[in-house]
């Protein structure tokens, strides 16, 4: 049920790796892919995480899941502070916590059969009894749509949508109360997206799943999300329940993704927001708010302010100066004012 209790909680968390440069090999800078997010999933719902690449928001995932350890925060998971514990201790929770990868394939050992790869999950977390892992495996690999008689086939054997479905069993087998799902379909053809996107929605109400759902494809994110969190360099820009933030964004950066959607309504007008530029290095990201170098709508105050996330609605955050007062029509807006990125600098 969404709006349960929280079952992650993510405070302050930073992510910077070293750049080491000269003969001794010294740290000089860091690259910021996380800096300073902060976040509250629920039990039950899912959360989506978009942006473009180089965002953040696969970095802010395996941060969550202690894949690389985060240099700053709190990840309070089920009341335990992951960020905190010892490897031995997380490794015995990585049972509750569960990614899906991006690519189906490489993250497949070649060498190893199906029911090999599943059963070895469930060894090191040592889920069941030995005798019992066999059938458990089998009921798994038909609940993501295969069947016994593939067990012992290898993942080049496979299609990619299939391949993911092994790998969304291999999620499932350790019993997991929150999964990870890191582009889990962006690798895939339109009409296999949909039939694994359907798939973990069904495993969401019958295994009472949480997701942090990760993905640069907004049609997709609709489908699935019940709170989107939009990131830019390493930042949140917004979050909001899904029909609010596609109805009502209110970052001009949120609106900007939206207005690129594209539409097969022939008679639906779309006012399109072109982002000028490219987006800044995470290694000397810009003063202010990290969006108002491209920003068609950034006022002076951006430029050397950071805007906290504060409430605009109920349930939807922004960090944008021009939402201060409420959500701001930026349909209006960009017909009133034509910023060029030019006069932006100006």
């Amino acid at each position: 049920m969404v709006g349960g209790k929280t079952l992650l909680e993510v405070k302050n968390l930073k992510q910077y790796f070293p750049i080491r440069g000269g003969i001794l090999g010294r740290t000089i800078n860091h690259v910021k892919a996380v800096d300073d997010i902060s976040f509250e999933v629920h039990q039950g719902e899912t959360v989506s995480i978009v942006g473009e690449s180089g965002c953040g928001k696969s970095t802010a995932g395996r941060s969550i899941l202690r894949l690389e350890k985060p240099n700053n925060g709190n990840i309070i998971f089920d009341g335990v502070d992951l960020a905190k514990l010892q490897e031995r201790a997380m490794r015995k929770k990585r049972g509750d916590i569960q990614i899906i990868f991006q690519d189906p394939y490489a993250s497949l050992n070649p060498r190893r059969t199906v029911y090999q790869t599943i059963k070895e999950a469930m060894d090191i977390q040592n889920v069941g009894s030995k005798a019992d892992r066999r059938r458990d495996i089998i009921k798994i690999l038909e609940t993501v749509g295969l069947g016994e008689h593939q067990m012992n086939h290898y993942p080049h054997q496979f299609s990619g949508g299939q391949r993911q479905r092994i790998g969304i069993a291999r999620a499932l087998s350790v019993r997991p109360k929150l999964i990870i799902c890191d582009e889990a379909v962006s690798a895939l053809d339109v009409s296999i997206q949909a039939q694994v996107l359907n798939l973990l929605k069904k495993l969401q109400k019958e295994y009472q799943l949480t997701y942090v759902f990760i993905s640069h494809d907004l049609g997709v994110v609709r489908h699935i999300s019940d709170r989107i969190i939009v990131m830019y360099l390493g930042k949140i820009m917004e979050i909001a329940d899904k029909k609010a933030l596609f109805n009502h964004p209110g970052h001009p950066y949120t609106y900007a993704l939206l207005s690129s959607i594209p539409s097969t309504n022939m008679l639906e007008k779309k006012e399109r927001i072109i982002l000028h530029g490219d987006v800044p290095s995470p290694i000397n990201p810009p003063k202010g708010c990290p969006f108002h170098t491209r920003c068609p709508f950034a006022i002076e105050r951006c430029m050397y302010d950071l805007p906290p996330l504060h409430e605009v609605s109920e349930g939807q955050q922004v960090a944008c100066h021009l939402a201060e007062e409420g959500i701001v029509d930026f349909v209006s807006l960009s017909r009133e004012q034509e910023f060029s990125l030019t006069e932006n600098q100006e």
